[in-house]
């Protein structure tokens, strides 16, 4: 106990007698120093006794897709991270095809008093579901706060990425670097994200003289960003931008697959900038998601609904960051910009 003491001490620059003092539970210490005591207990990976830990200020519930796609555990890091900051307890709900759904998993989380739940590209991103779920929610109180996926007439704060100029991004990047035959890759038509990426897409290639925009549906995967490349490359493009990282790393294995090159035959461009893509095989050219302040934003709003300050009934809108690597370069016949 004495060398554990004496290391506390040093670390949190007090005295011994302070620390005993604050273990203790013993009065007549300022509150930053008693912080610094047990904040050096944390950093030592001494833990604190039960009578000083501190007290949930109540369950909240996460609710995210499948954890395969990188970007979906980028958003559970910041939205538990910031739950826990404010006293809250994290509970993180994953949905899979063929596993617990998302209506299994709201009907647990009420079971256990969960104060409010924040879902990630759930049910509320698909058109042709029904929204009744989350207006039950809400008749009952429980605030809620939906991420990527707008959905008209319900009463909650949406926190969405700017899919519109992402797209933008991507092929005012493409048609800068000669390109002009210009796919896109994205999951099912039936999701928000996608419609959006579509119209984008469509916008932006009308802006470029002598474009032509290729669309072709597949699923949000590697499997299916290479099937969609397929089709995009037997359509003559020599550019494909892609509604996720893994569908542009399927995209990568698609034209590697007819013995071409990436970026030297085939660009590639990706969406999300989830973790390791910068160190992919090129390094993959792809669309930033304003993870952390989409995240930061959700818990603020949840957090403000919670303590009975409604948060606006709007969606915030977060401008994505068009990020350059290696997977894009100069159309076929091009000469690079000096």
């Amino acid at each position: 106990m004495a060398a554990r003491l004496y290391d506390i001490a040093v670390q949190a620059g007090v005295s011994e007698a302070t620390v005993s003092r604050v273990l203790n539970g013993k009065p007549g210490v300022a509150a930053h120093t008693r912080k610094a005591v047990l904040t050096a207990l944390d950093v030592l990976g001494y833990e604190r006794p039960s009578k000083l830990r501190e007290r949930s200020a109540g369950l909240v519930g996460l609710v995210v897709p499948e954890l395969e796609n990188p970007i979906f555990p980028a958003f559970a890091q910041v939205i538990e991270n910031g739950l826990a900051q404010r006293g809250y307890t994290p509970v993180l709900c994953t949905h899979m095809p063929g596993g617990v759904t998302e209506d299994e998993y709201v009907d647990m989380l009420l079971e256990r008093g969960v104060a409010g739940i924040i879902f990630v590209s759930g049910w509320h991103a698909d058109t042709l579901a029904s929204h009744e779920r989350y207006h039950r929610l809400r008749e009952r109180g429980l605030p809620v706060v939906l991420v990527n996926g707008y959905a008209e007439g319900i009463d909650a704060p949406f926190v969405s990425n700017d899919d519109v100029v992402s797209m933008d991004l991507a092929v005012s990047h493409l048609a800068s670097l000669g390109h002009r035959r210009i796919g896109l890759a994205v999951g099912p038509e039936r999701f928000v994200p996608v419609v959006r990426k579509v119209r984008g897409f469509r916008a932006a290639v009308a802006q470029v003289p002598g474009a032509q925009a290729h669309v072709e549906y597949s699923l949000f995967s590697v499997e299916g960003g290479q099937a969609a490349a397929e089709r995009l490359l037997d359509l003559g493009c020599t550019a494909v931008a892609c509604g996720s990282d893994l569908m542009a790393l399927g995209a990568v294995r698609a034209v590697r697959g007819r013995g071409l090159e990436v970026p030297v035959h085939v660009s590639v461009v990706g969406y999300d900038d989830s973790m390791l893509i910068a160190f992919t095989d090129p390094p993959l050219t792809t669309v930033r998601q304003a993870v952390a302040a989409m995240g930061t934003a959700a818990v603020r709003a949840l957090i403000d609904e919670i303590g009975g300050t409604p948060a606006p009934r709007a969606e915030f809108m977060f401008r994505p960051e068009l990020v350059v690597r290696g997977s894009t370069g100069p159309a076929p016949g091009v000469r690079p910009a000096r």
